[in-house]
């Protein structure tokens, strides 16, 4: 079994700045893919940010040049930097990881972390 624990989410003024942390223990496999998701109140749940074990990253367009992903891969914790923060990036960020197992792929959920811009 694999758990997430997220933290550092809260309550930022538009322009701020705020890191997300999240933490993956249990059976975790080198291969796999962390990624920052998130929900705001009447929408769909939406990819914020993804990287791979190796490093490689993908961005919402909505948040290029704006968020930044990193993980470090010797405590499986992934990161997510939050700069010129606006108020539609308010919403529950979600941490997930897909574990690459042969041919399977096992995707686990953080609990959440309320992240709330006030304009």
């Amino acid at each position: 079994q694999v758990r997430l624990v997220e933290s550092g989410g809260g309550l930022v003024q538009a322009g701020g700045s705020l890191r997300l942390s999240c933490a993956a223990s249990g059976s975790i496999s080198s291969l796999n893919v962390m990624g920052w998701y998130r929900q705001a109140p009447g929408k769909q749940r939406e990819l914020v940010a993804g990287i791979t074990s190796a490093g490689s990253r993908n961005y919402a367009d909505s948040v290029k040049g704006r968020l930044t992903i990193s993980r470090d891969n010797a405590v499986n914790t992934v990161y997510l930097q939050m700069n010129s923060l606006k108020s539609e990036d308010t919403a529950v960020y979600f941490c997930k990881i897909d574990i690459y197992d042969r041919s399977r792929v096992n995707t686990y959920w953080g609990q959440g972390t309320q992240v709330t811009v006030s304009s």
